[in-house]
């Protein structure tokens, strides 16, 4: 697994990791690792077929991406850490800890939503029936165009879609539909199992037509009403007025947010 590293952990401030999302590598995790290494032991990873490393579909998991951060964690020697998931990467922090609970100090899932219901089989049948019909870079194209408001830059919107088109196709069209698949089989679980502090930050949600829109400071959405359902106690915080990624869109927001949260963990 390719990683970054930087700063150095304190008995005060535990280590933090942060994991991308789907079609996504760690540069977009750039302003927090600039921000926290000062006072932080810092790591952003890519995925296995993300970035800089390799991996081929049958290896491409939420499930596999979990064990992967759960390793790179026990193999740093880190003491229990916070780890940080954007969208895709709340899955995977989500499986990271229930591989590895011990490991793992706080989670924060930054604008995370859950895409597949009812019977696992069938969402992810039902997935890979749209992927083949649409084909995955017409796919990918609809998706991260829906990731922006309008006010959002259009060279960030165009930089991350061009690299969302990366991915290679046989890797993006079998990991979506796994995801949605574990989205049905286990996120209600995986949430409820949580027994560390928890904080989401959340900018977007899915509305009625499975179209991804801003998120007001006053609203609530199916995905928080889900987490705190499962999650009893969870931190909610609100990032209103951009897209799907908060963490570029306003960096500021949310590292003061991760910092303020990983303080009270003292």
């Amino acid at each position: 697994m390719h990683y970054v590293q930087a700063g150095k952990s304190t008995q005060t401030n535990p280590p933090i990791v942060f994991v991308h999302g789907f079609a996504c590598t760690h540069t977009d995790w750039q302003s927090q690792l600039d921000f926290f290494s000062p006072t932080h032991s810092v790591v952003a990873c890519d995925l296995r077929g993300h970035g800089d490393t390799p991996g081929d579909s049958h290896d491409c998991s939420i499930e596999t991406y979990g064990a992967d951060v759960a390793a790179l964690v026990t193999e740093l020697k880190f003491p229990p850490a916070i780890l940080v998931g954007h969208s895709m990467g709340c899955r995977a922090v989500l499986q990271a800890y229930l591989y590895a609970p011990e490991r793992v100090k706080a989670i924060v899932l930054v604008d995370g939503s859950r895409l597949g219901f009812g019977d696992p089989a069938v969402a992810e049948r039902v997935m890979n029936e749209q992927l083949r019909a649409t084909g995955y870079g017409v796919f990918a194209r609809r998706l991260f165009d829906e990731m922006f408001i309008v006010s959002s830059d259009p060279k960030l919107k165009a930089a991350l879609m061009e690299r969302a088109l990366q991915l290679r196709s046989e890797i993006g069209s079998t990991l979506f539909p796994r995801m949605v698949g574990w989205d049905a089989r286990r996120m209600e679980a995986a949430l409820a199992a949580v027994r560390v502090p928890l904080m989401v930050i959340q900018s977007t949600m899915m509305n009625a037509e499975r179209i991804r829109v801003s998120l007001a400071a006053t609203q609530t959405s199916s995905w928080l009403d889900l987490v705190k359902s499962r999650a009893a106690g969870a931190r909610i915080e609100i990032v209103p007025g951009v897209g799907h990624f908060p963490q570029l869109e306003a960096p500021d927001k949310v590292n003061a947010l991760i910092a303020n949260f990983a303080a009270a963990l003292k």
